[in-house]
């Protein structure tokens, strides 16, 4: 039998990164993950840091939005100096393809004041030349940055080793319960485990693990799968968007192409209809493109809500027991805030935003 100050449940980008702010508070951290540390859909995603339609956001996601965006730079150059791992964090700007919906786009640009270009198709074609012929116009939204996620975890979890973090991989936990004196009861592959408090940040697992301490949280698996191709550095230069489809360009030449949203359960398996038709679109956004073959196709699993919002906070009915979840396609975007809040919650200390819309 252990006992814990904090245990955060899930190794992903949403438990490092409540770890690194449980750490800043000088918290003693133990962090389980029941296989290997941010391989699911932290690693698996894009790494846009925005929503895909920031005009269509959520008003209760906006505050979340807004912490993180100033936030990143800061941590990205932080975790460079401490773990001499690049995270690649570039404001690359985002490219919206004949925006079918150009009003909502400029009323968002006007309430929030955030800078957005209409672009002619020869201004389009200055400014990425191998894009496709049969786009007519654009809107450009520069100021969007994007991150290299797969590096961003290595940086995290480089860093919060280095001061202190506790990481157990290959740790499930099998039971979650109300233990003695206001504790959590974790029984675990390693035995039973008591903490002051726990986080579970266990992604599309999390609906699982809270079903154990009979909680409905209304988390499902949703399934996106991409493609990633390799070119010469500088053939893109920003995100390309039309419609649900993105295209993310890296610094090193490698693009990827994403995504799909598909209710299949667990299943992870990626399906030859998906590649054919993200290729499509990969070569409709850039026709160099055609004669290349994909280096790779991956799917991965998002933890999806009910209603489109995570669930940030206490679980009712089991005491130091608390939730990160939930957050579908914006956990890297949304992780840093949302981080934050939980742990400002955790604390009792004023938050950074009302937290009554993300209770479960």
């Amino acid at each position: 039998m252990h006992h814990h100050e904090c245990i955060i449940i899930g190794g992903g980008l949403l438990g490092l990164l409540t770890a690194h702010e449980l750490i800043e508070e000088g918290a003693k951290v133990c962090l389980l993950e029941r296989g290997v540390l941010g391989r699911e859909s932290s690693w698996a995603g894009g790494g846009i840091l925005s929503f895909l339609h920031p005009w269509r956001a959520k008003n209760v996601l906006v505050p979340l939005a807004d912490w993180s965006r100033a936030y990143y730079p800061g941590l990205t150059a932080r975790l460079y100096s401490e773990s001499d791992i690049d995270s690649e964090y570039i404001q690359s700007g985002m490219l919206i393809l004949e925006p079918d919906d150009k009003v909502a786009i400029a009323n968002w640009a006007r309430t929030s004041g955030r800078p957005v270009q209409e672009l002619s198709k020869s201004e389009m074609d200055a400014l990425e030349p191998h894009l496709g012929a049969s786009w007519m116009s654009g809107t450009l939204l520069p100021d969007i940055a994007q991150i290299r996620n797969p590096r961003l975890i290595k940086a995290l979890s480089t860093s919060l080793k280095a001061r202190g973090l506790n990481i157990q991989e290959h740790a499930e936990v099998k039971e979650i319960q109300q233990g003695p004196d206001g504790t959590v009861r974790l029984e675990t592959r390693m035995g039973t485990i008591d903490a002051e408090r726990v986080v579970v940040t266990s992604g599309a697992w999390s609906g699982r693990l809270l079903a154990m301490a009979g909680v409905d949280s209304q988390v499902e698996p949703v399934r996106g799968q991409m493609l990633l191709y390799k070119s010469e550095p500088g053939v893109l230069g920003r995100i390309l968007l039309s419609g649900d489809r993105y295209m993310i360009p890296r610094q090193d030449g490698h693009i990827l192409m994403g995504s799909t949203v598909e209710y299949e359960g667990f299943d992870k398996s990626t399906t030859h209809e998906v590649a054919e038709s993200l290729h499509k679109e990969a070569e409709s956004f850039l026709p160099i493109l055609a004669e290349s073959q994909p280096v790779a196709h991956w799917a991965g699993l998002r933890p999806g809500t009910l209603d489109g919002v995570p669930k940030i906070g206490p679980v009712p009915g089991i005491n130091g027991l608390f939730v990160n979840m939930g957050h579908l396609r914006n956990g890297v975007f949304l992780g840093p805030a949302s981080a934050r809040l939980i742990v400002d919650l955790m604390m009792g200390r004023e938050p950074i935003c009302d937290p009554a819309p993300y209770q479960i």
